[in-house]
């Protein structure tokens, strides 16, 4: 590969474990040398730049919601896996640091493709608003619900970064650039960075860039590592959790492991199809969305960010039964020809514009990975031994329900404040996701 088609590798790790968070990456100690073969002692660049806290009015974070709404169902339905499970903020996140370096017609298409409602000046700023109102969703010590958030950039030492660039990175995602040296030894980078992401993530993402993926072409890798673990406001009794039938998309039968409770909670059923939502002990809640027998992929493919909406205004109060399958499944992603798809085509090409990191050489984008996981049972996402707060209101209900899941459906994990969706996924084929 000659000096102008050096190459940028982008990379992230969503750990969709129900939910979502927020906690700085950026502040932690650079050092990660030792006698091991791991890269010596790295910099940090720009880490004397303190995260700035911007004035960002309500309607530009709803604007910046509503987008990335927009972008986790696309993206959603450009991916053909049964089983699947993201964290589009996660994605978004990572790319908003690439888009920061971005220029042209690469700046644009990104821009398009990922929704983003402002430009530069206002978007970074909204993201980071963005970010500190989800890390203060965050318990300091609560053992129900922890949501948390990190951001960190891998560029080649010695290499000559645009000042600016580092500024935006520091300033609004918490991110000082750290420093390896790809070319003398990228397997030892590789396996620096995917510690990082483990150690981020309580070992739920361990291998985030595969075999290969790092080469000593890299010149820079955006990570950007989220993890959750809740319990439900109301768990349910393991006690009741029972066999029962599921139908995959496909139409074939497995018996999966089948949880049983009476809840009060918000519900509706429009045109056939059901939501539901499932409060964790927390500010988070799992939305699922359940539609009519035989019209999951119609439902799916009409489900943008206006119909969204739409479904959870719907809902009210009630109460009633709910059936719901445990599942544990894990999705690996290389996102090139999904973003493609979404028209951002051009930062995959030699023609890449990412003049606003670094005038040395032309760089572009080689590939964006991204790993999800996810375990859902009695006590809530993510097993663990707690118990979740039973709130049971006063108030009459004003409608029942009588929902058992037990075919293909899908799941939001959304933010109570800003109604941000932190994670979404489809279960396909709940007997290929029993843990």
């Amino acid at each position: 590969m000659s000096s102008t088609n050096r190459r940028t590798m982008l990379t992230l790790s969503g750990l969709a474990l129900a939910g979502l968070a927020g906690c700085l990456g950026g502040g932690d100690d650079p050092s990660n040398g030792d006698d091991d073969g791991e890269p010596a002692q790295m910099r940090v660049l720009s880490a004397d730049i303190e995260r700035a806290s911007p004035s960002v009015g309500d309607a530009d974070l709803e604007a910046l919601v509503a987008g990335n709404t927009a972008f986790a169902l696309s993206l959603l339905e450009e991916t053909e896996e049964t089983n699947l499970f993201v964290s589009p903020i996660s994605i978004s996140l990572a790319l908003a640091m690439t888009w920061a370096g971005a220029a042209g017609q690469t700046e644009s298409e990104m821009a398009d493709a990922l929704a983003f409602p402002h430009g530069q000046e206002a978007l970074h700023p909204a993201f980071n608003a963005l970010w500190r109102t989800l890390e203060a969703a965050d318990g300091d010590d609560d053992e129900e619900f922890t949501l948390r958030l990190a951001n960190a950039i891998w560029g080649q030492d010695g290499y000559p970064f645009e000042d600016d660039f580092l500024e935006t990175l520091a300033r609004h995602y918490g991110a000082g650039l750290r420093t390896l040296d790809f070319g003398e030894d990228p397997e030892a980078a590789r396996a620096t960075i995917n510690d990082w992401v483990a150690e981020e993530t309580d070992d739920r993402i361990e291998d985030l860039l595969p075999e290969g993926s790092i080469t000593d072409d890299v010149r820079l890798v955006l990570t950007n590592a989220i993890y959750f673990f809740a319990n439900w406001e109301s768990p349910f009794d393991e006690d009741r959790t029972e066999d029962g039938t599921f139908t995959a998309l496909d139409g074939s039968e497995s018996m999966v492991a089948m949880m049983h409770q009476n809840l009060r909670t918000n519900y509706a059923a429009v045109d056939g199809h059901e939501v539901l939502e499932l409060p964790y002990a927390g500010d988070a809640r799992m939305v699922v969305f359940l539609p009519a027998a035989g019209e999951f992929e119609d439902f799916s493919a009409d489900l943008d960010a206006a119909r969204f909406g739409e479904l959870l205004e719907a809902t009210g109060d009630a109460q009633g039964d709910l059936a719901f399958p445990r599942f544990e499944f894990e999705t690996s992603l290389s996102l090139k020809e999904t973003l493609s798809a979404l028209g951002m085509e051009t930062a995959f090409t030699d023609a890449a514009d990412f003049s606003g990191m670094t005038d040395a050489e032309r760089l572009f984008v080689d590939d964006v990975y991204h790993d999800a996981y996810v375990a859902v049972d009695e006590e809530g996402t993510e097993a663990a031994a707690a118990t979740g707060a039973v709130m049971m209101p006063t108030s009459a209900p004003t409608e029942t329900f009588d929902v058992t899941v037990d075919r293909p459906f899908l799941v939001a994990i959304c933010d109570d404040e800003t109604d941000s969706v932190l994670f979404l996924g489809r279960v396909g084929d709940a007997g290929a996701a029993q843990n």
